[in-house]
């Protein structure tokens, strides 16, 4: 028997809202971290205090977003990429949680930094968060036009976003041996940069799902060194 097109409508309504609230809760994340490294680099408390605020309008929309994916199970039993799709908008809505969690992490340092006369690594973060945030942005775009090239861009320039983390760890670690008052200041920024390379892993893992969704198939590691390299 032929599924009624009002159904299928309806379904297609409901999918293209469950998309909808990913964008919104994307957009929202991508605000947070833009502003908490914004705020870490002009020390504006005010900033960082939005940063925090802004995390209760995600955890909100995650909830929605959970109870219209148990809805759609549970009354459309959807099959295939239908399946696929909604089981990707909750997995994705999960990082973008915990993207959101970061980013307010990070805000909430900012208050502690500020009792610390600034450090010239600052900036090394803030080239580290910048390219965060474009992973992000590039991340949304792929989510939007179901690009699955591009997930697997966004997933090799993650590898840049580790190469600097590794770096500042490095000098920061050097800056408190040389000098032991820049110890507080050092921890808590490298605090931050720790949350900005969890950030980007939360973003490969919202890569491979969308390219999951898009081709069906895993992206590993594997596959993502073999197409760098043209193999």
């Amino acid at each position: 028997m032929n599924t009624p097109s009002h159904t299928v409508r309806a379904y297609s309504e409901e999918l293209n809202a469950l998309s909808d609230e990913i964008a919104r809760m994307g957009g929202l994340c991508e605000s947070q971290v833009t502003d908490c490294i914004t705020a870490v680099v002009r020390r504006d408390p005010q900033l960082a205090d939005t940063v925090v605020k802004t995390d209760a309008e995600v955890d909100a929309l995650e909830t929605a977003i959970e109870r219209r994916v148990i809805r759609m199970l549970a009354l459309r039993q959807p099959m295939a990429s239908d399946l696929r799709t909604t089981i990707a908008a909750y997995r994705i809505s999960g990082d973008l949680e915990r993207i959101g969690d970061l980013a307010k992490n990070v805000g909430r340092r900012v208050h502690e930094l500020n009792k610390s006369e600034p450090l010239d690594l600052t900036r090394s973060a803030e080239r580290m968060g910048r390219l965060v945030v474009a992973n992000l942005h590039r991340v949304l775009d792929a989510f939007a036009s179901g690009s699955a090239e591009e997930c697997i861009a966004v997933c090799r320039a993650d590898e840049e976003v580790d190469e600097h983390y590794n770096s500042l760890f490095r000098e920061l670690l050097s800056f408190m041996i040389e000098d032991p008052r820049t110890i507080t200041a050092s921890a808590h920024l490298l605090f931050v940069a720790k949350n900005l390379e969890r950030i980007g892993d939360h973003i490969t893992n919202i890569a491979e799902m969308i390219h999951y969704l898009v081709t069906g198939a895993e992206l590993h590691r594997d596959t993502r060194r073999e197409t760098a390299d043209g193999g």
